[in-house]
């Protein structure tokens, strides 16, 4: 029978023996259908009107309130046309490009400094992250970056507990406080061009409204940026000959990128539920139950990818993957967490040549966010 701690520890060859007897399959630990295939997935997502996520179990709205993440419909349009604009595909390298570019080589100024070795989850990753989910939001002058930090580490875990079943954190609770007073303070005094108070004008969006939504933006983008860049990372330093390839031919860099996203997306699994009797997959689906889309599982679905457990620098097809899941709530952030991404492996082959993982270094866990919890790094 499937554990939660198989599922956070390494979950793929689990999932695969699900997946080999059927793609939608009733799991008790998760009290859920757990979805492992790629075509299912796309059926579950795509049909909002059978599988919302508009459900009082639904753990991010437990923890960060309504928004654009737990609604549907017009009203899921509501909240996320306000936002939508600034991360429009052909607007993020303009917008952003420019900045990003600056924070990573601050970041990497300082770990220079630093000596021959780093761990790049506190040096690079979190602080690249953070930084831009700051300068997105107009937040730059007016909240410590480490405070920030702070805030949505504390999310997320309140937002990881309650997918295993357990109540919210105080500490969650609390930095939704302090968040809040943060940015309605800074929408009271802060630049009237910033996204945030663009957000308020006109809209139909209420403060409190703004603030859910930036915090889904906020700790969706530093924890989907913080690990796709460790991820790929490790993929890369894993297998020594593949950080070679990218670092002799940087064309490659956003293949890798991707080819990280399949094999372990930053967000394991997204949940819907069952709005009425459903079949999906031959599978019959209960109304009211909760569904567990296995982005991981889909992602490595053998009918989709062939070969799939393998790193290929070279697949074809390689946005097929689901790690910014589809339909309705795709990752509103994407291209900027890949314009983050692609960025700093770019100047980690370009100033780090000869860099390697310390020996032991950990590999990506997690049942809902999957990254190594540090990837400490040496170089010559």
């Amino acid at each position: 029978m499937l554990t939660l701690e198989q599922l956070a520890g390494d979950p793929h060859p689990h999932l695969a023996a699900l997946r080999s007897r059927a793609p939608v399959a009733w799991v008790p630990a998760l009290d859920a259908y757990l979805v492992t295939g790629w075509a299912a997935a796309i059926e579950v997502l795509r049909d909002p009107a059978t599988f919302t996520v508009d459900d009082p179990r639904f753990s991010t709205a437990r923890v960060v309130g309504p928004s654009m993440l737990s609604t549907d419909g017009a009203e899921h349009t509501r909240h996320r046309d306000p936002f939508a604009a600034t991360f429009r595909p052909g607007l993020v390298a303009e917008r952003f490009g420019a900045a990003v570019d600056e924070i990573v080589q601050r970041c990497l100024d300082d770990v220079v400094t630093n000596g021959s070795s780093a761990e790049l989850r506190s040096a690079l990753a979190g602080p690249l992250a953070a930084a831009t989910m700051m300068h997105a939001l107009g937040l730059d002058a007016g909240v410590d970056r480490a405070r920030l930090l702070g805030w949505y580490r504390a999310i997320v875990e309140s937002v990881s507990v309650t997918s295993a079943g357990r109540p919210t954190t105080a500490e969650g609770a609390s930095a939704m406080s302090d968040l809040d007073a943060a940015l309605r303070g800074h929408v009271a005094v802060g630049d009237p061009s910033s996204l945030l108070s663009e957000s308020m004008r006109g809209v139909g969006l209420d403060p409190a409204e703004v603030v859910s939504n930036a915090a889904v933006i906020m700790f969706g983008g530093i924890e989907t940026t913080e690990g796709m860049l460790l991820n790929v990372v490790w993929h890369l330093l894993h297998e020594p000959d593949r950080f070679a390839a990218v670092r002799d031919h940087p064309g490659l860099i956003p293949a890798a990128v991707e080819e990280s996203l399949r094999l372990e997306p930053a967000a394991a699994v997204v949940d819907r539920y069952a709005m009425r009797d459903a079949a999906v997959a031959g599978t019959e689906v209960a109304g009211g139950a909760q569904v567990t889309v296995s982005l991981a599982g889909a992602n490595r679905d053998p009918a989709e990818f062939p070969d799939p457990d393998r790193f290929h620098l070279n697949r074809p097809r390689r946005r097929r993957h689901l790690a910014f899941a589809t339909g309705p709530h795709v990752c509103i952030g994407m291209d900027l967490a890949r314009l983050e991404v692609v960025s700093a492996v770019t100047a980690l082959a370009d100033r780090f040549p000869r860099l390697r993982l310390v020996n032991g270094a950990p590999g990506p866990t997690g049942l809902v966010f999957r990254k190594p919890e540090c990837l400490p790094v040496v170089w010559d």
